[in-house]
């Protein structure tokens, strides 16, 4: 495969320094509405706070890519002395989850970092300078990646079946051609 020049953008977190405020989350959702900044649900955010307040930890967790099938990977880690299960960190959006799905229609959600601004708003808004915007120039294989329109025709098959994606394309179209 050949070796590519690409623009990695990704966000660094301080996990110690989040105190919970989910203000990323409040502007991710914000900034993602239809049409944008109409309408607040976290439900739909790109970043969630993983919370277990008792306690007293908070860690933040964009959504990363989607993942066919569940991981085989069940490690767990200790915190402060108590022990958290893998799943609960992980950035993939997976069928075994809920976590980072659209919660209308199931598709899967992935955090394009605030596509057309200079750094992604959850940074932006971030109290406590938990997390940190960071972008570099790296060489990387050349892969193929499933589209994300496949992804959501996947996901969209799964739940409601290839027959009634039929008809509902099927019926787009004929709306289409008549207007």
């Amino acid at each position: 495969m050949a070796k590519i020049r690409k623009k990695i953008k990704t966000i660094k977190i301080k996990a110690d320094q989040c105190n919970g405020c989910r203000a990323c989350e409040v502007v991710c959702s914000a900034f993602h509405a239809s049409p944008p900044y109409s309408s607040v649900n976290p439900a739909r955010s790109r970043i969630r706070v993983i919370r277990y307040p008792l306690d007293d930890i908070w860690v933040p967790v964009f959504a990363g890519e989607y993942a066919f099938a569940e991981c085989m990977g069940r490690d767990k880690y200790v915190i402060d002395g108590k022990e958290y299960e893998e799943c609960a960190f992980c950035r993939a959006v997976c069928p075994s989850r809920d976590v980072f799905k659209e919660p209308d229609s199931g598709l899967p959600l992935r955090c394009d970092m605030c596509e057309g601004e200079d750094q992604p708003l959850c940074v932006q808004q971030c109290l406590n300078d938990v997390l940190i915007f960071e972008e570099r120039e790296e060489e990387v294989e050349e892969q193929a990646y499933p589209q994300e329109l496949e992804v959501s025709v996947d996901t969209l098959v799964d739940k409601y079946g290839l027959d009634k994606l039929y008809d509902v394309v099927a019926r787009r179209a004929m709306l289409d051609k008549a207007s």
